[in-house]
């Protein structure tokens, strides 16, 4: 299958990981609100997953900090932040 241009941009990006993960999950809120699915349809890196107890996940280390998940979440369903100075997504122009 061939990759789409933005696949191929991706490709190219660097993540320096942190050990201290910028995303934590209020399970109970994103239950209540019933965004599970909706974070894991919406999240263009795919941060977001269901574990095997049926809560949702998140995989820091991927994310492209582009706010999606921000913007549909309620209030207090996630703890959201940019990473420390040095880390996260780097991206490259061209």
């Amino acid at each position: 299958m061939a990759r789409s241009a933005s696949h191929q941009h991706l490709a190219h990006t660097n993540f320096e990981t942190d050990e201290i993960g910028h995303i934590q999950i209020n399970q109970q809120l994103v239950q209540l609100a019933g965004i599970g699915e909706t974070l894991i349809k919406v999240c263009p890196a795919g941060v977001y997953s269901r574990d095997s107890h049926g809560e949702i996940q998140a995989e820091y280390a991927a994310c492209l900090e582009c706010g999606t998940c921000r913007q549909i979440a309620p209030e207090g369903a996630l703890s959201w932040h940019y990473p420390r100075g040095a880390y996260g997504v780097m991206y490259t122009q061209g």
